[in-house]
């Protein structure tokens, strides 16, 4: 448990654990990142009904309804997923309200402690959610009781068939966190996992996926790094990829993202790599993909195990200077320093960009080190940083790197 939830994991129960363990939570078993159940079980049909069997007298009845209806949009949204509400009968997924034993063998503990739980896809009990009537349920955030909307959009995630997630940004995370119903929108890893299970919009992914021109001089980039012998270029959910950085003029391939990297369907955020190792991390949003080559599956982490803390969401550059064996991470107006030999992130970080990375006009949006030089990124700039002197040598168009 305090592996999973980025503590020091000293096996004791110490009072940073025994903290953790007195906060309101769902009552579902944890994995790690988004995770599914044994065998995988979801939902043959893509039309799923749903019934509200009883109702919490602490709300209005279209209260709680409104509650449910947006808690499912959160998923619909994002998977071709269609909710159909029904009032008598069974139904997919039954939603109840009720304390201590409520007839399902898993009784609830009295006010705070665990706030709800849902059962995987499946037949008679399956996909069905229970709330604790001894919470006290709110439409809004209050100090006394619990937003139903974040607790409900929580549960219909195991009601589809998604595990809880180790990732402190995602909807499935543990631990109970209040969301505005009104703005909220599903992050990247609950994204990821409820389209694995359901697919996606293909008529949205296809009008999200402009191609861009490579020689456009206004053209920036996302991410660059070498994976292989080639260094890569990403650009939303585009990548480049040059066979060779020695000469001017040298063959360029090009093509969607998951043409080249399957295991990588979101738009790259930052990437670096490790020529000793004979890898690349590629980040996209809250993971990190450890890849070898192009056209072979990846594997991926959270950015937090490397230390970052929960406000961090997503990395915008990063590289990696061998001659120290040490990764700079860009966010923002900061940068982080990890040791890659001691796995672990500096002391004395984050620290300001504008102060130890001088001459760097805008937002840095990909770094690479080449022959003891990083490369800086910045919109249609790059420049060549001499980082030994902190200063810039000269800047070009971006579009340079692709013989442009």
């Amino acid at each position: 448990m305090q592996e999973f939830f980025g503590l020091e994991v000293s096996g004791r129960l110490d009072p940073p654990t025994l903290a953790l363990m007195r906060k309101a939570r769902c009552g579902v078993p944890d994995v790690e990142n988004y995770g599914f159940y044994p065998d995988k079980p979801r939902w043959k049909n893509r039309t799923i009904t749903y019934r509200i069997e009883t109702y919490t007298p602490d709300l209005r009845r279209e209260e709680v309804e409104t509650s449910f209806r947006l808690a499912l949009k959160t998923w619909s949204d994002n998977a071709p997923l269609k909710f159909v509400k029904v009032d008598r009968g069974e139904a997919d997924i039954m939603i109840s309200f009720g304390s201590k034993d409520h007839g399902d063998f898993f009784p609830f503990d009295g006010p705070r402690g665990v706030l709800a739980h849902a059962f995987e896809p499946g037949e008679d009990m399956g996909g069905d959610i229970h709330f604790d009537e001894d919470e006290i349920w709110t439409m809004g955030r209050h100090n006394r009781g619990y937003n139903l909307f974040t607790v409900a959009a929580h549960e219909l995630g195991h009601s589809l068939g998604l595990a809880h997630s180790k990732d402190p940004s995602a909807l499935m995370y543990p631990n109970y966190k209040y969301y505005n119903m009104a703005r909220y929108s599903l992050p990247l890893d609950d994204r990821l996992g409820i389209q694995a299970l359901y697919g996606t919009y293909s008529t949205r992914r296809q009008e999200t996926l402009a191609t861009p021109e490579k020689c456009d001089p206004a053209l920036s980039f996302d991410a660059v790094a070498v994976i292989g012998k080639e260094m890569v270029f990403f650009k939303n959910r585009y990548m480049w990829l040059r066979s060779s950085w020695l000469a001017y003029y040298n063959r360029v391939r090009e093509g969607p993202t998951s043409s080249y990297l399957p295991s990588i369907l979101s738009p790259v955020d930052a990437a670096y790599d490790i020529p000793a190792k004979g890898v690349a991390y590629i980040f996209t949003g809250p993971k990190y993909w450890v890849v070898q080559q192009v056209n072979m599956k990846s594997h991926y982490g959270s950015i937090y195990d490397y230390g970052f803390p929960k406000t961090v969401r997503k990395i915008d550059a990063a590289v990696h200077l061998k001659e120290y064996e040490k990764t700079y991470f860009f966010v923002g107006d900061i940068y982080y320093r990890y040791d890659e030999a001691r796995s672990a992130m500096d002391p004395g970080f984050p620290r300001s960009i504008a102060t130890n990375w001088s001459g760097i006009k805008g937002k840095i949006d990909a770094a690479l080190e080449l022959a003891g030089y990083v490369h800086i990124f910045s919109g249609s700039k790059a420049y060549k940083y001499d980082y030994k002197q902190r200063r810039v040598l000269y800047s070009v168009k971006a579009s340079a790197w692709l013989g442009c």
